[in-house]
């Protein structure tokens, strides 16, 4: 049985993976309805993606000292 801080992890790695499949999803979208021959839309967007889901993980993961 995990514990409680392996499920915050689990949820995280959940919600990364979710995250990084929709954006795939709608970057093969946004490239096949504009009909560009370099994928652009399927390589920014998900890296978009992941710098922002990085910037939320360093976030929620961080300590502030109080004073």
């Amino acid at each position: 049985m995990p514990t409680p801080d392996q499920y915050k992890y689990i949820g995280l790695a959940t919600q990364i993976l979710a995250t990084l499949g929709v954006a795939f999803f709608i970057g093969y979208q946004v490239d096949r309805v504009l009909g560009l021959r370099i994928p652009v839309g399927l390589i920014l967007l998900p890296l978009l993606m992941l710098i922002a889901l990085l910037w939320k993980i360093m976030k929620d993961t961080s300590t502030k000292q109080k004073k």
